[in-house]
């Protein structure tokens, strides 16, 4: 595999809806607020402040093209480079259902329009047809336009629930930390700790929320020049290639899967990521969500009209409660 061909077309919005969200800037002195705001929030999930588990090869495994993979000296950082013969990618030798699971990434800088950085779940291998999957999508973009993340969550093969944000802060200046808390209730996508996005379950038999395939965790690099920036209008700088991402301090607090089921899944007393605090954001998170939300969502699926006749039926369920 070498590169993720189903996301392709994993976004559509409404022509009105993504030009109006795309015009929105975050003016300097409310990230400068928002910035105050998060150094005073609360403190960090235990596994937050742990320390990497393990090298490179403990953890992950080499997907394609090791060849496009490096390390530093010291093993600390991981490098992933694309150019126009192919990209790269790795993936967790282990797989996990319900966790907490961090990764900081330093994403390509300068010219990274048509490139796409990956960082997601999935409970397959490849894109099979009833895979369900939890992304983080970095999409680049031309010299001194900001970069957007794309999330989406798949269960049983069926994903269209996109959302597109902008950052508070240049991705590909330092390294930032990009998270997954998942459990039975919840799914919350963090950046820098801050929650960006939640996606509630119902707690009934549903089509909608990922909860009983384990999962690895990948990472790649690759070209999607044909819809990441501007929907394929911008197309890859092959003269600036190799373009290269950046990975450190690989965190992991989960239920490793064992067959046929691990008791780790069905407990709520014993690990954090699944006790009652982890079921509902917090008030300091409540905070920070809502800042997010009025500043820095370009696109949300669950208010495109024009694509959905019917919402679908998650978009009722509120991601405060």
């Amino acid at each position: 595999m070498s590169h993720r061909s189903r996301s392709k077309s994993s976004f559509f919005c409404s022509e009105q809806l993504c030009s109006s969200r795309t015009q929105r800037r975050v003016s300097p002195m409310a990230a400068l607020l928002f910035i105050a705001a998060v150094i005073a929030a609360s403190s960090l999930p235990p596994s937050e402040a742990a320390t990497s588990k393990g090298s490179f090869e403990d953890n992950f495994s080499i997907m394609w093209s090791e060849n496009h993979f490096k390390t530093s000296e010291d093993g600390q950082i991981w490098y992933l480079s694309l150019d126009k013969e192919t990209g790269c990618g790795f993936q967790t030798k282990q797989r996990y259902r319900f966790g907490w699971f961090s990764m900081k990434l330093k994403l390509v800088g300068g010219d990274s329009a048509g490139v796409v950085t990956a960082y997601y779940m999935c409970s397959e291998n490849g894109a099979g047809p009833t895979r369900d999957e939890l992304d983080f999508e970095f999409l680049g973009n031309r010299t001194g336009e900001p970069y957007l993340i794309q999330t989406n969550i798949y269960k049983d093969g069926v994903g269209n629930r996109e959302m597109r944000h902008m950052l508070w802060f240049d991705p590909t200046e330092d390294f930032h930390t990009y998270s997954i808390l998942w459990n039975n209730h919840q799914l919350v996508f963090f950046v820098d700790r801050v929650p960006v996005r939640v996606f509630k379950n119902n707690g009934k038999p549903n089509k909608f929320f990922p909860n009983e395939k384990p999962m690895y965790l990948f990472s790649s690099i690759w070209n999607a020049d044909d819809w990441a920036t501007r929907g394929g209008l911008e197309k890859t700088d092959w003269k600036k290639a190799p373009f290269v991402s950046s990975y450190k301090d690989f965190n992991v607090d989960g239920c490793q899967w064992e067959d046929p089921y691990p008791a780790c899944v069905s407990t709520t007393t014993k690990n954090w990521w699944d006790q009652y605090d982890a079921w509902h954001l917090s008030a300091s998170q409540k905070m920070d969500f809502a800042w997010v939300q009025r500043n820095l969502v370009i696109y949300d699926y669950c208010q495109d009209t024009e694509r959905f006749a019917t919402l679908p039926e998650e978009c009722s369920l509120s991601p405060w409660d």
